[in-house]
């Protein structure tokens, strides 16, 4: 069933920051995994153990049938955490179909965008629109 959740990124402080919100909204998190989890990518640089020990995905249910995800961004792997790309609106609709339309229309005019492929989680991709929001788009595999 597509659904809609919030991505926040945050600069390695993702675990701590879930732990408050899961103190603040109750329940169990959904999914927790860490960089160390994910199966190497190639080209990737290799990671200290600091950085595999930070959150790659985390999930946690809130009200409403909202999901909060979230992800620690790796100062070693370029990232940067700036006010503006600290959370993105993640689509997951039914279809592969359904995510390659709305990835088309909402990148129209807009910027960083990466068109939905195959990931080994499933099929993903990501784009900032015109008015510059960001928005991913997220089929998970059944396993």
């Amino acid at each position: 069933m597509a659904s809609v959740a919030i991505y926040l990124n945050f600069q390695g402080n993702a675990e701590e920051a879930f732990n408050h919100y899961k103190k603040v909204f109750g329940g169990e998190f959904s999914t927790v995994m860490r960089f160390k989890d994910a199966p190497p990518q190639p080209g990737a640089p290799a990671l200290s153990e600091d950085d595999q020990n930070k959150i790659a995905h985390m999930a946690l249910p809130i009200i409403g049938g909202i999901q909060i995800m979230g992800t620690d961004m790796l100062e070693s792997m370029g990232h940067k955490l700036v006010e503006g790309n600290n959370f993105t609106i993640s689509l997951s609709p039914d279809t592969k179909e359904e995510a390659d339309s709305m990835y088309a229309l909402l990148s129209e005019g807009g910027a960083d965008g990466v068109a939905p492929h195959d990931e080994f989680w499933g099929y993903w991709g990501t784009c900032k629109d015109r008015f510059g929001i960001r928005w991913m788009f997220n089929i998970m595999k059944q396993w």
